[in-house]
């Protein structure tokens, strides 16, 4: 209080100091939110760890978000570490550590980096670390030229177990298969066996007795198949649906029929004939039990009345029937293959769906998905991608997956490298492809008056090469965001179509080209037109471009 009576005397004689009460007070009111910055060392080896330290010391009801970037400055972020809180009072410290490093010799300046407090930002301090070389002592540990690239035998890989499970596979439906087919063979030759229906009654018949169901006490199975017998006999030769009907129904069917077709039947025979359907009946429904003598009795009135039916009818319906058989023949012969073609084709489709389920579960979806079925665009930008160096000089890049070396069949100087590197990575579902090529070369020789424009004039040839046709270009200059390093871009669109010249395609391309002290750097994009996935990869592709920079 007394300080600020003294301030408030000065502040008529000295207009000056209006200034220094404000500051004053800005000190004691305006400073409840700060921002420190350390780091643990100024000097770090090249690629070693150096870790920046962020402290905001604010109020409870302050809201803070501490940014999360890949690349403070040149220096990768390697690690953004979880938030330390710390109470003190009304006021909490927060503390936010970066783990940097760097892979290049130099003095890299770490810039200010914006803190939002109260959605308002605040910047930390700039600060600077170097990062040395590691030194070689090259009389103790010589130095030599890098190696070519050499050919190396494949390692032995599982595709024996593989080769094994689809021959296993392979054994079970061919097993399915012949099981079927035996089932089904015995079925047709079951079917043309009788030539007749009278043959194939009394080869039934035969049957039955060779059972000896009634006299194992079966009586009820024993009077079910001889009814059955009789039954079908009628169905076959009289065209009476005798296995559908009633015993009462049947009786009153055959009458009509045999007055329909002239067949001489007497009415002691049908009675006889009736009255074993009625004592069948009372067997299976009322569980009647006849005795021995019933059952022979009941026996021979069936094997006479087929007989007698079967003499009674007219040679005119005999030569009928016999056509009818024949036809009849030849149609289930026909549904039986039908048929068995059917099932087995199920079986097979069946089979496979199993065998796919049992692949996919064994091995993984993902799996299938990487080298069967293929990502679409949307899938693989919600997918991890991999940051890696390719070629010589060096290009950093971000892609969905690692990109593949492209050997060139034509380079068969073993003891040299090869100048030119390719690298690829391509869809399953041929929606987008991306290719990488880097090319060293020897500053005196012709090839380095190779220009930007002149490396996409050839590339947009080679595509006309490869049938692309309505090939629209256009090209602008461009610059990696990660070290500023000026290059050109072409981008445009065309037209693919298959190998038959039809099915057209259309097709957007960016092709980004470096051209350095001794070194040329090609980037070839290709995705499908309308693809907003597509296009937001490829973008995000181009945008992780980072080259090592060569010395002109």
């Amino acid at each position: 209080m007394k300080m600020l009576k003294m301030l408030q005397s000065k502040i008529v004689t000295h207009p000056s100091s209006i200034v220094w009460v404000g500051f004053l007070l800005f000190c004691s009111f305006g400073f409840s939110q700060t921002l420190q910055t350390s780091i643990d060392s100024t000097q770090i080896k090249i690629g070693a760890q150096v870790n920046l330290t962020l402290k905001a010391k604010v109020k409870l009801s302050d809201l803070v978000v501490f940014p999360e970037p890949k690349y403070i400055g040149s220096l990768e972020v390697l690690e953004s570490y979880p938030i330390d809180t710390i109470k003190k009072d009304n006021n909490l410290e927060l503390i936010k550590k970066y783990g940097l490093t760097q892979f290049d010799s130099g003095i890299y300046k770490i810039p200010r980096i914006a803190v939002q407090i109260n959605k308002k930002d605040v910047f930390s301090d700039s600060t600077s670390v170097r990062v040395n070389d590691v030194k070689v002592d090259t009389l103790k540990q010589p130095m030599y030229d890098i190696k070519g690239v050499i050919a190396t035998t494949k390692q032995n890989s599982d595709w024996w177990k593989y080769l094994l499970y689809v021959m296993f596979l392979a054994f079970l439906g061919y097993l399915a298969y012949m099981f079927i087919k035996m089932i089904y063979k015995s079925k047709i030759e079951a079917a043309q066996k009788y030539t007749s229906p009278i043959e194939k009654a009394i080869a039934f018949s035969e049957e039955l007795e060779k059972k000896q169901l009634w006299q194992n006490g079966n009586v009820k199975d024993y009077y079910s198949e001889l009814t059955n017998i009789v039954r079908i006999y009628i169905e076959e030769s009289m065209a009476i649906p005798a296995m559908e009907s009633t015993s009462s129904e049947l009786i009153d069917a055959l009458i009509e029929e045999t007055k329909n077709k002239k067949i001489k039947l007497s009415n002691e025979t049908i009675n006889q004939f009736y009255s074993v359907l009625k004592n069948a009946d009372l067997v299976k429904f009322a569980k009647s039990k006849p005795v021995q003598t019933e059952i022979e009795t009941d026996k021979s009135i069936v094997a006479t009345f087929i007989i007698d039916l079967e003499k009674a009818k007219p040679e005119e319906i005999i030569a009928q029937e016999q056509e009818i058989i024949e036809k009849t023949s030849v149609k289930k012969v026909v549904s039986q293959k039908n048929k068995r073609f059917f099932l087995t084709s199920l079986i097979i489709i069946l089979f496979f769906l199993i065998a796919s389920l049992t692949f996919a579960f064994t091995l993984g979806y993902d799996f299938l998905k990487e080298n069967f079925i293929g990502y679409s665009a949307k899938e693989i930008l919600d997918t991890d991608w991999v940051t890696s160096e390719y070629g010589d000089p060096a290009i950093k890049i971000e892609t969905p997956r690692p990109l593949e070396r492209i050997l060139d069949p034509n380079w068969k100087d073993a003891k040299k490298s090869n100048p030119m590197s390719t690298f690829k990575y391509e869809s399953t579902l041929n929606e987008y492809a991306i290719y990488l090529t880097t090319l060293k070369i020897d500053p005196n020789d012709s090839i380095s008056e190779i220009i930007p424009d002149l490396v996409i004039e050839n590339r947009i040839k080679k595509m006309e090469t490869d049938g692309a046709k309505n090939i629209f270009t256009q090209t602008q200059s461009f610059e990696t965001k990660t070290n500023n390093l000026k290059g050109l871009k072409a981008k445009g669109s065309f037209t693919q179509f298959d190998k038959e010249g039809k099915n057209p395609t259309k097709k957007k391309f960016e092709i980004v080209v470096f051209r350095q002290y001794n070194a040329i750097q090609e980037f070839f994009l290709i995705y499908n037109d309308n693809d907003k996935d597509a296009q937001e990869m490829m973008d995000k592709v181009i945008n992780s471009i980072e080259l090592k920079k060569t010395n002109w």
